[in-house]
């Protein structure tokens, strides 16, 4: 955990945070919060993912420190009891309590609140490549191979356990659809490339099960 640590350290201090010991205490505040006992699959190796990919195609992004932020805050509340959009609405406000607290410009701060806030439904603009790099790395899961896929499609079903199965397949089923419905699952053309077709194929065959 101390190497994601460090990696919080560096995206924070490029975006204009003061380098206290405070930097370090949110970074591992945010930490545990993705380490929470109910999370199985919202937690540090998805924090992990999601910022292997960002790092991956940085270039692509015009402020990737920002998008590495985000990427630490979007889902730092995650309270699966939570309805709509809660939980992204809850992270944004967490996300720009702390960074303000860290001395980032207001501007960077907004710009993070807004890109967590996008992963509530992964629907951006055309132009925003910030926010397509954040949500097509959140998205990267469901181009896995089938096996890791069927491995997250578990995780979430254990994190919903609360929820009896015929109330959980119908609203699994309606996250998948809206999924499927988006105008392109993947935005940045590397990324929509290589996992479109197997997100598709992914998506669709946990539907059809969803649907016996």
């Amino acid at each position: 955990m101390t190497e994601l640590i460090e990696r919080w350290r560096t995206a924070a201090r490029r975006a204009g945070a003061t380098d206290t010991p405070a930097l370090t205490e949110a970074g591992e505040g945010l930490l545990a919060r993705w380490r929470e006992p109910h999370r199985h699959h919202h937690a540090p190796a998805h924090l992990r993912a999601v910022l292997d990919v960002v790092d991956a195609y940085a270039p692509l992004a015009e402020r990737p420190d920002l998008v590495r932020l985000a990427a630490w805050c979007h889902d730092a509340v995650y309270d699966p009891r939570a309805g709509g959009d809660t939980n992204e609405r809850e992270s944004a406000a967490l996300a720009g309590t702390l960074l303000a607290g860290l001395g980032l410009p207001a501007a960077a701060v907004a710009e993070v609140r807004r890109l967590v806030l996008l992963t509530a439904g992964h629907a951006v603009a055309a132009d925003d490549r910030d926010g397509a790099l954040l949500c097509d790395a959140d998205l990267a899961v469901l181009a896995a191979p089938p096996a890791e896929y069927d491995a997250y499609a578990a995780a979430i079903r254990r994190e919903y356990a609360h929820v009896s199965e015929p109330d959980f397949r119908a609203g699994r089923a309606r996250v998948l659809e809206s999924l499927l419905a988006l105008p392109a699952l993947y935005r940045l053309p590397p990324l929509a490339g290589r996992w479109t077709a197997p997100a598709r194929a992914n998506l669709t065959r946990e539907l059809a099960t969803l649907r016996r």
